[in-house]
This record gives C-alpha cells, structure tokens and sequence, in this order.
C-alpha cells in the first residue's frame, strides 16, 4: 500500500489544476521507473493505480479522502518523501498554480510534514526544476 500512497500523492498534484499535463504524467513514470522507493514495485501497475486514484478524486469528498489514505498509508519516514513527490510534480512543469499551492499546503498539514522541513523540500524541488536559459535567450 506504501507504493500506491506515494503515487496517489503524484496523481492528485498532476490533477490539482485539472489539467494532467503530459509533463507531469512523464515525470510520474520516470519517478517510478527511477526513485529507490518504487524498487519492488510492479510498472505494470502504474496505470490502473492512476485509474484508481482519479475515481477516488471524483467521488464526494475524494481529495480529503485521498489525502487521509495517503497518510494512513504511510509511515512518518516516507510522508516527506510523499510531500517530496508532490513537490516534483508541481514543479515540474516550471510553474505552480494556485491550486497546486493550496494542495500542497493540505498535503503538508495532512501529512504533518513539519513547515521548516517541507519549506526545505519545496525549495529542492524549484531548484531541481530550474531550466538553463541560452546565451541567445538572455540577450
């Protein structure tokens, strides 16, 4: 159920905008393919627990729901990694919108990822995400 939490975190950020950007779906599977944390983890898998995910989303009261399943989900060692997670995939499209913003902070508070520590993982994740801008762009 640890692997299914940490990916439900990815899939509700993705979704917080209403708008699961191609970018933040890539980075969902190179996140699974890649992070030590998803090592005894089936990538078969990865589709139907999205699926299952986004109709938990959809129904009354799904992303409280979610949130509480994550939590539930999880030891304290691997709810930073979550809120890390989440932190990626808001970045990753180089932009956070308010909804992401609002998401993450009930992730933190849902998560009781401490606010000095997720200040920290907030920051690693912009800086992971930064782009390197061309000598012809700056000009």
């Amino acid at each position: 159920m640890e692997h299914t939490a940490l990916i439900y975190t990815m899939v509700i950020m993705s979704a917080a905008d209403n708008d699961m950007a191609d970018v933040e779906l890539g980075i969902i599977g190179d996140i699974v393919r890649s992070l030590p944390a998803f090592k005894q983890f089936d990538q078969d898998m990865l589709p139907r627990v999205a699926e299952d995910c986004a109709e938990l989303i959809g129904s009354d009261g799904g992303l409280d729901t979610v949130i509480k399943l994550i939590k539930q989900s999880l030891p304290g060692r691997l709810r930073e990694t979550a809120y890390a997670l989440a932190c990626d995939i808001a970045a990753a499209d180089g932009k956070v919108s308010e909804e992401e913003a609002r998401l993450l902070e009930l992730m933190r508070d849902g998560l009781e990822v401490d606010r000095l520590v997720a200040a920290a993982i907030e920051r690693g994740a912009r800086a992971h995400f930064q782009q390197v801008r061309s000598a012809e762009r700056k000009a």
